[in-house]
């Protein structure tokens, strides 16, 4: 018997080609490695009974001084208050103004009226896109602060669900996101001229500057469109659609100064940043990045695939949610379609990445709740990481090519060891071809016994590994017994 460690390492490789993705795992839905072994992502359940009204682009959850649990979601048409008992309460602003589930535009595929342009092939990039409304929500101690695109004003919401959220008072009114500093100042980003105003510190109803108070503004020199703040390693990050900026607390007469800390590396969205720790990470138009005092671009083994994919008009719409639990970043976007669909995930414990499909636009980590708090496209928040139901999802692994040698002779395999925790828990299923982007033949799905007898030969194989129990499985090194056969 010659086995054959199939030693795959973890996370996904999808760059490049067929071959250029050999002897890693190149498809994946729903899985994740961790600490060396893989393992199904936990499953999810329904928090809420009902469904909130609109897309829901911002999750905010907290506490409040008697240890009561919040939670806030603004879609863009309403702003919603979920109790720890999941009561749904609509707290939307009189007055507010509500805005576009998706973007509207005029740029890439199917632009401009039949045959103006080669079919498969996106028209110039001489056009506008309106984003999709999102909100920026934060917690002023234990009172709810948010804006939203559509409208630019800052409201508050003071814990009492028999009244709605109010507009803040003095506060500037045409802003496109809000953020509370580690200092205790409220940044308001102004949606025109890139000007940042803050508050008093302690004291969001003062905004106008004097020398008996720290309230302030400056006006940020970039060719971009300012989109979001994040407080980060005792600063706050600032970003655009271009660059990064970075606020460090100055005291007074000045209060903050300001410095651009990076170029070409502008968020794709108001909402795919997230901070882990002493750092922040983030999707860019065409890559990802990571700011931890500088910033820098941070290689992905899967972004050609995820950037080939998406469907840039709605690139508004991507959603970043740490999982820390897993040490994981999600970023949710739109695939193919105009809202988001799949995911992509980071491991920055240890430096993988790994791909999958499930159709949420906004969430929270653990931290105020047990389990990570994620809405669905359909409007229902769901507990994340809890059992192994996933609404009927398939949950796969996939590998690359695996070659004996350097591919030149056929592989003849006869039987299959299996690594699981417990055996029976997955099934593997084997794909084999002659050469790359042959017509492929496929074997199985085998069920796991010890040894498996399988059957098949080719030059080249991929396994698929599916889980076939609602359980939490963990899948090692398999090995193959077999043979180099013919170079024919």
């Amino acid at each position: 018997m010659a086995l054959i460690a199939l030693e795959i390492p973890p996370g996904i490789r999808r760059n490049g080609t067929d071959l250029q993705q050999a002897g890693s795992w190149n498809d994946a839905n729903l899985v994740r490695w961790y600490e060396g072994s893989m393992q199904p992502v936990g499953g999810w359940r329904k928090r809420t009974a009902t469904a909130v009204s609109g897309l829901c682009r911002a999750l905010l959850t907290w506490d409040d001084n008697n240890a009561n649990r919040h939670t806030a979601a603004g879609t863009h048409l309403k702003l919603y208050h979920i109790s720890q008992d999941n009561v749904i309460t609509d707290i939307t602003p009189v007055g507010f103004v509500t805005g576009a589930a998706s973007a509207v535009g005029n740029l890439g595929w199917s632009r401009g009226t039949w045959g103006s342009y080669a079919f498969g092939v996106a028209g110039p990039d001489d056009g506008a896109v309106t984003p999709a409304t999102t909100w920026s929500l934060d917690a002023w101690g234990e009172y709810m602060i948010g804006c939203a695109t559509s409208d630019g004003k800052i409201y508050q919401w003071i814990l009492d669900v028999a009244n709605v959220a109010t507009v803040l008072s003095n506060a500037p009114t045409d802003n496109t996101a809000i953020a509370v500093t580690e200092e205790r100042f409220l940044f308001a980003l102004g949606a025109v001229g890139n000007k940042v105003q803050w508050s008093d510190q302690e004291d969001n109803n003062l905004w106008a500057a004097a020398a008996t108070n720290q309230a302030g503004s400056f006006t940020l020199q970039t060719p971009g469109n300012l989109i979001c703040a994040r407080p980060v390693r005792g600063q706050t990050l600032l970003l655009t659609n271009v660059d990064a900026h970075s606020a460090t607390y100055t005291g007074p007469p000045y209060v903050y100064s300001f410095a651009q800390v990076g170029t070409g590396c502008g968020t794709i969205s108001a909402n795919a940043v997230a901070v882990v720790d002493d750092f922040a990470v983030w999707m860019s138009n065409e890559s990802f990045f990571i700011y931890d005092g500088s910033v820098r671009p941070l290689e992905s083994s899967v972004g050609d695939f995820v950037f080939a994919n998406m469907t840039r008009d709605q690139r508004s719409k991507v959603a970043a949610v740490r999982l820390s639990a897993f040490q994981e970043v999600w970023w949710f976007y739109p695939s193919t379609t105009t809202e988001n669909n799949k995911y992509v995930c980071w491991n920055y414990k240890e430096n993988h990445w790994s791909i999958g499909e499930v159709a949420r636009t906004a969430g929270q980590d653990t931290g105020v709740f047990v389990y990570p708090n994620l809405v669905g496209a359909d409007g229902f928040i769901y507990e994340h990481e809890v059992g192994f139901e996933y609404d009927d999802a398939t949950i796969y692994a996939e590998t690359g090519p695996i070659e004996i040698g350097t591919g030149d002779r056929l592989m003849v395999a006869r039987s299959l060891i299996p690594d699981e925790k417990t055996q029976g828990d997955v099934t593997a299923t084997f794909k084999t071809r002659n050469y790359p982007n042959a017509t492929e033949s496929s074997y199985g799905p085998f069920t796991m016994a010890n040894p498996t007898s399988v059957r098949f030969q080719g030059r080249q194989l991929s396994m698929r590994v599916t889980g076939s129990r609602a359980t939490d499985w963990r899948v090692g090194t398999m090995r193959l017994d077999a043979v180099a056969g013919s170079r024919r």
